[in-house]
C-alpha cells in the first residue's frame, strides 16, 4: 500500500471522528521502549536475521474524548533502535532510529466519568526509518543484508491496549503496550544480492505517559 493512500485513510477518519468529539481534549507525553521481531534472510551466500536491537521510545499526542467511550488521538514517536543483522553466532549493529506520525481511534470500556478506563486503539499512519551509523568499506555479513545510511518512509498499522488513571482534576496517568505493522524498509536494511528478506515488521512498545485534560 502506498504511503499516498494510507495518508488519505488517517485523513479520511480523523475527520469522520470530528463530530464525535466531546467535552475534554487531551495533551500527553509518554516514554518506553521499543522491540522488534527479526525477519529471516536467506539467499544463495548464507542465511541468517535482520531487524532492530531493543531501544527506546518517546512521543506525545494529541486527543479528544467524547462524553461516552469514543476517543482519538493524533501521535507522534521518536524511537531509537540500532539495526541488526544475525548470522551463525556473529552479529553487526548499525546506528537508526523511526519516526512514526499515526492517527488512532480510541475506545474506552466505561464512561468519561470513571478515574479508571481500560481501552483499545487503532488507526495508521507513516513510520519513517533512518540508518545514522558509519558506513564502511565492508560491512560484515553483507553476504546476508547491508545495513545503510539512507532513509525510508512506510505506510504503518498501529494497535494498542492500555489504562488511563485520572490523578487529579485535570491530570491522567497511562499505561499501554503498542504494537506498529509497517512492511520492511528494504531500502534502510537491504537484502545481499539474490537472498529473501520479505513480510512486515512487528515493532512492540510498552510506554508511560501523562496527560493534561481541558475543554
Amino acid at each position: 500500500m502506498r504511503v499516498s493512500t494510507i495518508q488519505s485513510l488517517v485523513l479520511a477518519t480523523a475527520i469522520a471522528a470530528v463530530p464525535g468529539f466531546g467535552q475534554n481534549f487531551e495533551v500527553g507525553v509518554a516514554g518506553g521502549g521499543g522491540f522488534y521481531l527479526s525477519k529471516g534472510v536467506s539467499g544463495p551466500r548464507g542465511s541468517g536475521n535482520a531487524g532492530f536491537s531493543p531501544g527506546f521510545s518517546v512521543g506525545g499526542w494529541v486527543g479528544h474524548n467524547s462524553a461516552g467511550k469514543l476517543g482519538g488521538e493524533f501521535r507522534y514517536m521518536l524511537q531509537r533502535n540500532d539495526m541488526k543483522v544475525t548470522s551463525g553466532g556473529n552479529s553487526y549493529n548499525f546506528g537508526g532510529r523511526s519516526h512514526t506520525v499515526h492517527y488512532d481511534v480510541v475506545l474506552h470500556a466505561n464512561s468519561v466519568e470513571d478515574s479508571v478506563r481500560p481501552y483499545v486503539a487503532f488507526g495508521g499512519g507513516i513510520k519513517g526509518y533512518q540508518g545514522t551509523g558509519a558506513e564502511r568499506a565492508f560491512q560484515p555479513l553483507s553476504n546476508i543484508a547491508i545495513l545503510t545510511k539512507t532513509q525510508q518512509w512506510q505506510p504503518v498499522l498501529s494497535f494498542g491496549a492500555g489504562v488511563k488513571w485520572t490523578i487529579g482534576s485535570r491530570v491522567m496517568l497511562r499505561a499501554e503496550v503498542r504494537d506498529y505493522v509497517s512492511p520492511i524498509p528494504k531500502d534502510v536494511i537491504l537484502p545481499a544480492p539474490g537472498a529473501k528478506l520479505s513480510g512486515w515488521f512487528h515493532n512492540l512498545t510498552p510506554m508511560i505517559g501523562i496527560s493534561y485534560l481541558f475543554q
